[in-house]
């Protein structure tokens, strides 16, 4: 079969591709627009991209992502220091903010236990959350996670690793059901999942 397009649209076509929810349909009308760009907005589009590469990297305290020292909700004295809570990404941090309805901090575990992937709690980011946990002034540590198979693995450990401390644990409520994510869910859904939490 004769190649449609000449190498270098082929092979842009290839990369995009491998990026989450975009098919091979979405990879060719991106990668046609790309070449009708002016030569300006592709630079511009390549910067950028290397600036997420490499300004972009996880907050010093909660793991959120950050091109400074501390993430922007770390730094907001308005946000209330004695609750915290866990959740496995940043997309999932954002869902949360989104309901408007939290106003705590924020840990971000950046992946979830998962012996399959073979994926260890040593490969995610629980030192500082131990170390939060021991701050006089955390009362609360609320766990966030998925319900798939591996955030409820997550959630139990944590649960169990955090109970010795002295900050009650919560989980937020099975309103949002097994296997879902959260980005997915809106405001009033995560708000209502968020009140209706359990201590573990």
């Amino acid at each position: 079969m004769v190649d449609l397009y000449p190498e270098p649209i082929e092979r842009l076509i290839g990369k995009l591709s491998k990026l989450p929810a975009i098919g091979r349909k979405s990879a060719e009308r991106l990668a046609l627009r790309f070449v009708e760009m002016d030569r300006e907005e592709v630079d511009a589009l390549c910067e950028a991209l290397t600036d997420v590469k490499t300004k972009v990297h996880p907050c010093q305290l909660c793991g959120n992502l950050t091109d400074l020292e501390l993430c922007s909700v770390c730094e907001d004295p308005r946000r209330d220091k004695s609750t915290i809570c866990v959740v496995q990404d940043t997309p999932n941090l954002l869902a949360i903010e989104k309901s408007r309805e939290y106003a705590g901090l924020y840990h971000v575990l950046q992946g979830l236990i998962s012996p399959l992937d073979q994926v260890s709690s040593e490969q995610i980011n629980l030192d500082t959350l131990l170390e939060r946990a021991e701050d006089p002034e955390v009362k609360e540590i609320i766990l966030a996670i998925n319900p798939t198979v591996e955030g409820e693995m997550t959630t139990l450990f944590l649960a169990e690793l955090l109970k010795g401390k002295n900050v009650k644990i919560t989980r937020i409520a099975s309103g949002i059901p097994f296997g879902a994510n959260l980005e997915f869910y809106d405001g009033t859904t995560l708000y209502k999942a968020l009140e209706d939490r359990r201590e573990l």
